[in-house]
């Protein structure tokens, strides 16, 4: 498990980053909202290593509030550092969402020893389930590739025990391999000045075009989904 320390705060954001600290807020389970700031060391240390899909013990002030998801991050246009963090609390009796990172692990035969290449649809997709049952990331085993026509779809995900993936739509291709280019399709790559993306070339793609663009659509409609379930949290 995860821990981080904050101490509340009454002083805006602006004069909480001057002082080298990190202003955040934590929010939901039907409680009031608390300003907070803490150590923007150990938030990075924390987030980097627990995510948007790991459990943190959150202490303030020397007081344990219970357990939270970082719901969001904010970073500063010019350093990129973080500068503001939101926090979500979860009980452990309802069912919560998070976005949870596709690992691919293994090695497909139908690039090994067909001279493909691999192609994924999805980096991570949304679940729902109780936090003691939240996964930080899935572990896909593309060894299951072993030509052209095999494919990894949602429905393969493999998940804990009371979890289920939401918002995607259960056929949605997550992983697959292409043939390789002809000599004709990459010449024709070369004077069309495209940078090696097969869905740019005439007769290779036509199904990857389709399988990108239902991903997107699926990733828009989830992403519009949080974002309505966020605005919701901050009511």
């Amino acid at each position: 498990m995860y821990k981080l320390s904050a101490v509340t705060r009454e002083q805006k954001g602006e004069k909480v980053r001057r002082d080298g600290l990190l202003p955040a807020v934590v929010y939901g389970a039907q409680k009031e909202s608390i300003s907070l700031s803490l150590s923007p060391e150990e938030f990075v240390k924390v987030f980097t290593a627990a995510g948007e899909s790991s459990l943190i013990d959150l202490t303030v002030d020397n007081k344990s509030l219970g357990q939270v998801l970082v719901y969001e991050v904010d970073y500063d246009p010019v350093n990129d550092r973080v500068s503001h963090v939101d926090f979500k609390r979860v009980e452990a009796d309802k069912k919560i969402t998070a976005t949870v990172e596709i690992i691919f692990v293994g090695e497909a035969p139908a690039v090994k020893e067909l001279g493909g290449t691999f192609i994924h649809n999805l980096e991570s997709v949304d679940i729902e389930c109780l936090p003691k049952d939240l996964m930080h990331d899935i572990k896909v085993d593309v060894s299951v590739l072993k030509t052209f026509d095999d494919v990894i779809k949602v429905s393969d995900l493999p998940l804990n025990e009371g979890v289920e993936i939401v918002d995607q739509n259960p056929d949605q291709v997550v992983a697959k391999v292409a043939p390789a280019l002809t000599e004709e399709q990459i010449k024709a790559m070369e004077e069309a000045g495209k940078s090696g993306d097969v869905s740019q070339v005439e007769g290779v793609a036509d199904k990857e075009k389709a399988d990108e663009k239902e991903g997107k659509d699926e990733a828009k409609k989830a992403e519009e989904n949080k974002e309505a379930a966020k605005e919701e949290g901050k009511k």
